[in-house]
Order: C-alpha cells, then sequence, then structure tokens
C-alpha cells in the first residue's frame, strides 16, 4: 500500500512539474535565411526592384527611420513632444514602408507588478496605433504586443533610465 502512495504522488510530481515558464520563447526567424530557402525567383529572394538591397536590409534601414515613442511615469497618453516623432513614424509608416506590417511593442519601467505592466505597455501600444491610424496609416498594417518590464533598453536604477524604458518601439513585417 505504501509503494502505491509513493508512487501515485511521484508520479503527480512529474505531471505538475511540466508547467510552462511564465515568458512563452518565441523561435526568431531569419528573414535572410528564410528567403534564400524560399526560391531564387526575384520576388521570392529578398531583392527589391531596381535595389541590391535585400527585404531585411530594407526593412532594418526603416526600423532605424523609425523613432520610439516614450511616455511619462504611469502615463499612456502621448506626449506633446513625442508628436514630431510620431509624424516622423507615420510619414514612413505611409511612404518608404507601405507594403509592411507595423509592429508595435509596448514598454514599461520596472515598478508595478507584471500585469499593470503589461496592461500598460499594451495601453501605450494602441494609443500610438490611434495616432497612427489618424495620420493616415491603415488600421489592418498594425498590430500590437506588450512586452511589460521584460524588455528594457536601460538597466540602471535611476529615473533616466526609468524613463528609457517607457516606451513604443516599431518592428516591420514582411
Amino acid at each position: 500500500m505504501r509503494r502505491v502512495v509513493v508512487s501515485s504522488v511521484f508520479a503527480a510530481l512529474l505531471v505538475l512539474s511540466g508547467c510552462s515558464d511564465k515568458e512563452p520563447q518565441v523561435e526568431a526567424v531569419d528573414n535572410a535565411a528564410a528567403s534564400s530557402n524560399a526560391g531564387s525567383s526575384e520576388g521570392l529572394s529578398g531583392k527589391s526592384l531596381g535595389s541590391s538591397e535585400s527585404e531585411s536590409e530594407m526593412i532594418a534601414r526603416l526600423e532605424k527611420e523609425m523613432r520610439s515613442i516614450y511616455f511619462d511615469f504611469d502615463k499612456f497618453n502621448i506626449r506633446t513632444d513625442m508628436q514630431g516623432n510620431l509624424s516622423t513614424d507615420a510619414s514612413v509608416a505611409k511612404a518608404q514602408a507601405s507594403k509592411y506590417s507595423i509592429k508595435l511593442e509596448g514598454n514599461c519601467d520596472e515598478w508595478g507588478s507584471d500585469e499593470y505592466n503589461f496592461a500598460l505597455g499594451l495601453k501605450r501600444a494602441n494609443s500610438v496605433k490611434n495616432a497612427l491610424v489618424a495620420e493616415g496609416v491603415d488600421t489592418n498594417r498594425i498590430t500590437m504586443v506588450s512586452f511589460g518590464e521584460s524588455n528594457p533598453t536601460c538597466t540602471d536604477k535611476t529615473k533616466e533610465c526609468w524613463s528609457q524604458n517607457r516606451r513604443v518601439d516599431f518592428k516591420l513585417l514582411p
């Protein structure tokens, strides 16, 4: 009888210990490798028409032109000093990046619970999405994700550092 109880407890521990991590692991896709495996025609090889720049290089160049939008502590409204960045981002999105989807990545500083920061990051991304749509960017091209506090650009314990982490970043998707 004792053996049955011990093996039942052991089996239960094995089953329960298989829970997932807090953060899901997402495998990164290498656009250059994916496009080289896709085929050799010009449309599938990642080369743009009339240019030797690959699609992944073009995306990287356009992402550098797009500026992050920064927020005040515990806020998700776009600051007046960020309107210029937002106009630049909308112009790039409507012109050079018009064939790409836009992923808005909401980020927060380390203050607040994980749940609160994920919600705040999503509210910040939604504010930027609404502003881009108001500037004429097609809403169907925009997706949003929140990283909460899990994607800091600065890890020092200072007010200046925390302010760098309260932002929305832009990523372009083919």
